[in-house]
């Protein structure tokens, strides 16, 4: 059989992701403004992801985390974004790949992507870029990327997307 040339489930899936990715970008310039934020499903397996061990064993597969309130030093890349969360008041750097992405959803519009298969890298995987961690607040000091008006939250939480998949 013959490479397909237009492959175009290929096309669409990088494309989506490139939605994901702008997103990203945005938030990551501008905040998030209004009721807008991110419940984004992840592979914790999955090639390039670099989190600490502890979430890895206990997310051994799959890990959805939420960009709302409490999110630090957000880095969005070609490749991969980076962003510093809350775990039970410990300050994590996460960096996530787009390819090990397999959902993405914005429910405050309701907006949301699901992804199929891993997307292909165009050329031989590379590692994950070595971002500086942020600095960590002092203790009882907000950090600069909170905004006033920001409720206090509870720690960032894992949840499911189930509520948002069409049935």
């Amino acid at each position: 059989m013959s490479e397909d040339l237009y492959d175009y489930n290929k096309m669409v899936e990088a494309a989506l992701r490139g939605v994901a990715r702008e997103a990203l970008r945005r938030a990551a310039r501008h905040g998030l403004r209004g009721g807008h934020h991110f419940y984004i499903t992840f592979r914790t397996g999955a090639p390039g992801v670099a989190m600490p061990d502890y979430l890895v064993a206990k997310y051994p597969h799959e890990m959805t985390i939420v960009l709302q309130h409490q999110f630090w030093g957000l880095e969005v890349g070609e490749e991969s974004f980076a962003v510093t969360l809350s775990f039970q008041s410990r300050l994590e750097r996460l960096s996530i790949p787009f390819a090990a992405m397999t959902a993405f959803a914005d429910p405050s519009v309701p907006f949301g992507l699901q992804f199929g298969a891993p997307a292909a890298p165009a050329e031989e995987p590379k590692p994950p870029a070595k971002l500086p961690a942020p600095a960590t607040p002092a203790a009882g000091e907000r950090p600069a990327e909170i905004r006033a008006e920001t409720p206090q939250r509870p720690a960032a939480e894992v949840v499911t997307l189930d509520k948002f998949r069409k049935r």
